[in-house]
């Protein structure tokens, strides 16, 4: 194709063709055709996503007997029907089955299932990508092969181990499991970010006498702060969405149960109620929203954080 700043030359050797303008249309069409179809895309994908959210929420206020007999949709062609809607689905589900209690336990637990891997997983990361050592790449090789490690393969010995340390239905017994499960690719993701930053400056703060650890808090953790908000957000998401480890190492202790395993719950005590099922959804998932809402300038930068060349 062309582009408009050699259309001269183009009408110097084609002169015939130039005809109304019709060739300055065409190419402008060809220079703006990329962005408009990456626009269509990025428009399609936020429809997708936004449309079944937007109905979840709009669901989460309607009333049993407008579920059962008609669409969300339907509350949008009569407005003043829709403002009619209550908070009362939200009542009810805070209200009953320990929903409250659920919610807490999910923060108690996603905090803490967050936290001390994405430190731990720094403090590796930058002794792989920053430290000479023996075995370095040994280290680092054993690590990205657990990766692949199935988690299911592991359930059954941990939780033996767990009955034996009095560790199964405990906060701190979820931690440790969740710090295990996600320091892999913790690691793996940390590592290459490291491995990007310049060494000029790690050698320079090396000969002014900083320590390790000095190093390690004045230059790594501020520059690394995109991969670290990237890294929280998917170890944050992943711990909260949680059921399956919640299932497993907590057991019948429904007293540190999160918040996955209520609305498991609520969906077996209350299968045709789906007006609460709703209301419940959106509670567990207005969390995770808000926490990639705050984070998301930080995510692209943190992704493509391996890319950055010293």
């Amino acid at each position: 194709g062309f582009i408009l700043d050699d259309y001269s030359d183009y009408v110097r050797e084609h002169p015939a063709k130039v005809e109304g303008g019709v060739d300055v249309i065409l190419l402008k069409v060809r220079k703006k055709l990329p962005r408009v179809m990456v626009n269509f895309v990025v428009i399609a994908a936020i429809a997708i996503w936004f449309l079944p959210t937007f109905g979840l929420l709009v669901t989460s206020f309607r009333p049993a007997s407008d579920v059962a007999y008609s669409g969300w949709w339907t509350a949008l062609s009569s407005p003043l029907k829709f403002t009619q809607y209550t908070v009362e689905n939200y009542q009810n589900v805070l209200s009953s089955g320990g929903m409250l209690t659920a919610f807490r336990n999910s923060f108690i637990i996603s905090i803490g299932g967050t936290v001390i891997p994405v430190f731990l997983a720094a403090l590796a990361a930058f002794g792989l990508s920053k430290l000479n050592f023996k075995g370095r790449g040994f280290f680092y090789g054993l690590i990205v092969m657990m990766l692949v490690v199935p988690t299911q393969m592991t359930f059954i010995p941990v939780l033996r181990l767990y009955n034996v340390l009095s560790l199964s239905g405990t906060f701190g017994g979820l931690w440790l499991v969740h710090t295990g499960y996600g320091l892999p690719f913790s690691i793996f993701m940390l590592h290459t970010f490291f491995q990007s930053l310049p060494e000029e400056l790690f050698e320079a703060a090396h000969i002014d006498g900083a320590s390790i650890w000095t190093t390690f808090l004045r230059l790594a953790i501020p520059l690394s702060v995109p991969a670290l908000a990237s890294l929280v957000i998917f170890q944050f998401l992943a711990v909260w969405n949680d059921l399956l480890v919640a299932l497993i190492y907590l057991g019948g202790h429904q007293s540190v149960a999160p918040l996955t395993m209520r609305l498991s719950s609520l969906v077996g005590s209350h299968g045709q109620d789906w007006h609460l099922l709703t209301a419940a959804a959106f509670v567990s998932m207005l969390v995770p929203l808000i926490v990639f809402l705050s984070l998301q300038k930080y995510f692209v930068r943190g992704l493509m954080g391996g890319a950055v060349k010293g």
